[in-house]
């Protein structure tokens, strides 16, 4: 780590949150950022408990009197970041510190967007780098799971590259996110993970899931059960996405030639 912490922190992490105070609770109770870490929780109109708690464990809480979704949120705590180093981390993740300048290292040496490889709360890993986000690949995952090329997990000792990686926990350099954009608040919620990362890749910025630094994550997924908002809002953002990058639903020979660079990066000699 180089940089002095008495110049200010050296890495800022961002938390949305909407009626998390038991997440809060869960996950970064006894978890304090160290020294030279920021730590700001944006919260989206809760009406729980979720501000008393983020304020007794140590953060610098932006209120929005209205939910303006999660990439819009973000944003407004990368505008109020004072770190270098910025990490996007939701409230039910157990952030491990002392991995952070591990990350930030990835990072700067690959001018790359990182993120930590996550775990379940059991230890089993969970495959937060993804492969293409076909329509067919979601719908299949969502059905049965376990395809190879579309859940990815960083098991060897090197970075793996991805074609994006579940927002829970997003890393780079300030200078790197200025490259494309950070989110698009066009999307509420769902897809913005995917988009940013395409976006990383298409300004030649890789996405790597780093096997030396993992998380605790827990994963809690509004459209598990049948609640009509979390599914209304999923199919909204599913529908801009898929009209920004039509190429995932024409299948891999499209996809291959939109993104050749995340073809090779990725899948290799794969066809």
């Amino acid at each position: 780590m180089d940089e002095q912490i008495d110049d200010g922190p050296w890495c800022t992490l961002i938390t949305v949150t909407h009626n998390s105070g038991r997440a809060l609770e869960d996950y970064w109770s006894g978890n304090t950022p160290d020294t030279g870490i920021e730590w700001i929780v944006v919260d989206n109109a809760s009406t729980d408990d979720t501000l008393r708690i983020a304020k007794r464990l140590g953060a610098r809480v932006i209120r929005n009197d209205v939910n303006r979704g999660f990439s819009y949120a973000n944003n407004l705590g990368l505008r109020a970041a004072n770190g270098s180093f910025i990490g996007f981390v939701n409230p039910d993740l157990r952030v491990d510190f002392e991995k952070l300048p591990a990350l930030r290292a990835v990072a700067l040496a690959e001018n790359a967007v990182v993120a930590p490889q996550l775990e379940y709360p059991d230890g089993a890993l969970q495959a937060n780098g993804r492969g293409y986000p076909f329509l067919s690949s979601k719908v299949r995952n969502r059905l049965r799971g376990g395809d190879p090329r579309y859940l990815l997990v960083a098991q060897d000792d090197e970075p793996r590259p991805v074609c994006w990686v579940m927002g829970a926990a997003v890393f780079a350099m300030r200078e790197t996110l200025d490259l494309f954009g950070a989110w698009d608040a066009h999307f509420f919620l769902y897809y913005e993970d995917k988009d940013i990362c395409l976006r990383a890749w298409n300004a030649r910025v890789p996405v790597l899931l780093v096997p030396g630094a993992r998380f605790v994550h827990g994963w809690a997924r509004e459209t598990t059960g049948f609640r009509l908002a979390p599914w209304r809002r999923e199919l909204a953002s599913m529908a801009k996405f898929y009209r920004r990058y039509p190429e995932f639903l024409l299948g891999r020979w499209a996809a291959r030639r939109k993104h050749p660079e995340i073809h090779a990066r990725v899948f290799g000699s794969e066809q």
